[in-house]
């Protein structure tokens, strides 16, 4: 099972190991740097090795800072997700990890700034203690530099009774870097599973500290407390020979008084880049922000689903792909991701968005849905829309066995795709590489197979129309049920329809067994690759790897599965 998965996952830990070895390699080029660098020797002599701890992680705090806004800009992912002559199979596939790598990275800025934060505090005491009395040598030479005229000092702490920590918190390197603290804990404290799933809304509103973020680094640097020494002072100061004769540093002599001086701040030359490229995605979410949204249709579904039908001017998809929307009339700043669950053939593009928020509820009641009877009021409030964005069911058509899984709300992804997938059979049936399709759809609520029901229904009677009954095999499984529902089940088991959907295909009651389905799966598929698209709970998600994983071929002829998960 260990090599089905490395088979499976040989990009994204190669993805992986490359960004892990970029680091290891700037943070122990720039230790071994600081370490031996003779215009640093002076600092070290006060500092030790705690100067290399803080530049090298600087530096990797840097290279990870520069990575940060890559993934999450929508519309870069997007257009190199469409080019598919530079992202191809399994690159496609790294793409959909976007926010995984979004997360790793904001880990690798997390540890580095801890080790250089610390290294600093270190670096701090170690400057006030070379001011003490009991400080003697040539480290109380080199503290005691600054004080004549013409000198320029090493130590930034210049008496022994200053307040180390006052002091610094009022340097512009010592408020921006409380400041960059400070919001990276807001950040990272406020990203956690716990928070989006109670309050997504301060999670949103939280992770825009970045701006404050990247401002206070940008200028972090211009405090300039590590200090070294001044080419030209190298070139008069030979410090393998004056290190030992300190006592006789003067400004004519052999040993002239060292000069120092700070290095220029770096940091925004890395991220500049970046920062360009994700000011520009905002910029194209304003000017889409501004394009007028025609609702054409609102129905409100039982268990609190309401669908949204739209138009767009020059609005194209593909199936699989969401928008973000916003609601000025909610909040002017917020968007939320939703997936289309209209397919690319209609001439409109919709959404289907269950009430389970704040932000959703309060959907709801501007379009009158709050109730069991929609209430239409008189002006429809504005709705924005940015996007579309390609998704990982985009892949679903790349693969000849494809498996769709959806758990609960899960299902509106795969709307639009079985869409697609029927348009597709009766345009150009020859020109498909997908041969066949396994649907299943795991659902608590019978209410809640209403809506999507209606769609298999309308699926299932135009493939058999069309003679493709075999194209698409779909399993519907529901997970709870009270008495009275039994007994009416009970009563219709034997009639040609399904009491609960209305299709021919029954639905099954409890939990599929996976290793049954993935095991007949694999035998009716030799020598094939199957994908497999899940949208639902994480609980569910690693069960679905795991079934992947064992059912996979070692032998690269076998049969394998590559699971892709529906998230954003």
């Amino acid at each position: 099972m260990t090599v089905c998965w490395i088979l499976n996952e040989s990009l994204s830990i190669i993805v992986v190991l490359s960004w892990l070895g970029v680091n290891l390699f700037l943070f122990v080029d720039t230790f071994c740097w600081y370490e031996e660098e003779e215009s640093f020797f002076y600092t070290r002599v006060i500092l030790g090795s705690t100067l290399a701890w803080a530049r090298a992680s600087a530096l990797c705090l840097n290279f990870n800072c520069m990575l940060i806004l890559l993934p999450v800009s929508r519309n870069l992912i997007s257009f190199v997700r469409g080019t598919s002559r530079c992202c191809k199979g399994p690159w496609r596939r790294q793409l959909d990890k976007n926010l995984k790598f979004h997360k790793l990275v904001a880990y690798g800025i997390a540890v580095n700034a801890a080790i250089h934060t610390v290294a600093h505090l270190f670096n701090l005491e170690r400057f006030h203690l070379s001011q003490s009395e009991d400080a003697q040598g040539l480290v109380a030479a080199l503290s005691k530099l600054g004080s004549a005229p013409n000198e320029s000092y090493l130590n930034p702490v210049r008496t022994f009774h200053m307040n180390t920590i006052a002091g610094r918190v009022t340097t512009i390197a010592g408020v921006t870097g409380l400041v960059i603290s400070l919001a990276l804990i807001l950040i990272m404290t406020s990203s956690t599973e716990f928070v989006r799933q109670s309050s997504y809304e301060l999670f949103w509103y939280t992770h825009h500290a970045f701006i404050i973020f990247f401002i206070s680094l940008a200028i972090h640097g211009l405090g300039r407390i590590i200090r070294g020494q001044t080419p030209e002072s190298l070139l008069l100061h030979n410090v393998t020979f004056c290190r030992d004769h300190y006592v006789e540093w003067q400004a004519a002599g052999p040993c002239p008084v060292p000069q120092f001086s700070g290095k220029e701040p770096s940091a925004w030359k890395w991220f500049l880049g970046p920062v360009f490229v994700y000011a520009c995605e905002r910029i194209i979410r304003f000017w889409r922000f501004q394009q007028e949204v025609v609702i054409t249709k609102v129905i409100s579904h039982p268990s609190t689903v309401l669908e949204l039908q739209m138009k767009k001017c020059d609005f194209k998809m593909a199936p699989g792909q969401y928008i973000f929307l916003q609601c000025p009339a909610i909040s002017p700043l917020e968007w939320h991701p939703f997936t289309l669950t209209s397919a690319p053939q209609e001439d409109f593009f919709s959404v289907h968005i269950r009430a389970s928020g704040d932000w959703t509820e309060a959907l709801f009641k501007a379009f009158g849905a709050e109730g069991p009877v929609l209430q239409v009021p008189r002006s429809l409030p504005r709705l924005a829309v940015d996007g579309p964005f390609g998704a990982t069911l985009t892949d679903v058509f790349h693969y000849p066995v494809s498996v769709c899984i959806a758990a609960g709300i899960g299902v509106t992804p795969f709307a639009s795709l079985l869409k697609s997938i029927w348009y597709k059979c009766c345009e150009s049936p020859s020109q498909l590489k997908l041969s066949k399709v396994y649907f299943y759809w795991i659902c608590r609520d019978a209410q809640a197979f209403e809506w999507f029901a209606s769609l298999l229904l309308s699926l299932e009677t135009r493939m058999s129309e069309q003679g493709n009954t075999h194209f698409l095999s779909y399993h519907i499984f529901l997970t709870g049920w009270d008495e009275n529902q039994a007994i009416h089940i009970a009563l219709h088991w034997d009639e040609n329809t399904d009491v609960i959907t209305g299709l021919k295909q029954k639905t099954f009651y409890g939990r599929p067994n996976w290793n049954n389905e993935f095991k007949e799966i694999a035998y009716s598929h030799p020598s094939s690759s199957i994908g497999v698209f899940f949208c639902g709970p994480k609980a569910l998600s690693k069960t679905l790897q795991k079934m992947c994983r064992l059912y996979s071929s070692a032998d690269p002829r076998g049969v394998h599965f590559y699971y892709n998960n529906e998230s954003f």
